[in-house]
């Protein structure tokens, strides 16, 4: 669960990673095995983007007193 927004920025940034990597492994993987390798990118993905989503739907109140 991201506390602050320096645990924002870092996880933005996680998520930026992991789509440059994916973007290059899409270059250089057969179909088969890019959605293999991919599988547990996408779903750290959408794992790291929900917590940005409840990071930014508490107001910073909130977000102190959690």
């Amino acid at each position: 669960m991201i506390q602050n927004d320096n645990e924002l920025k870092a996880t933005q940034e996680r998520i930026l990673m992991f789509e440059r990597i994916l973007a290059e492994a899409r270059k250089t993987y057969s179909e088969s095995n890019y959605k293999a390798m991919a599988e547990g990118y996408l779903v750290e993905v959408d794992q790291m983007q929900a917590e940005i989503r409840d990071y930014l739907s508490c107001t910073s109140e909130r977000a102190e007193a959690a």
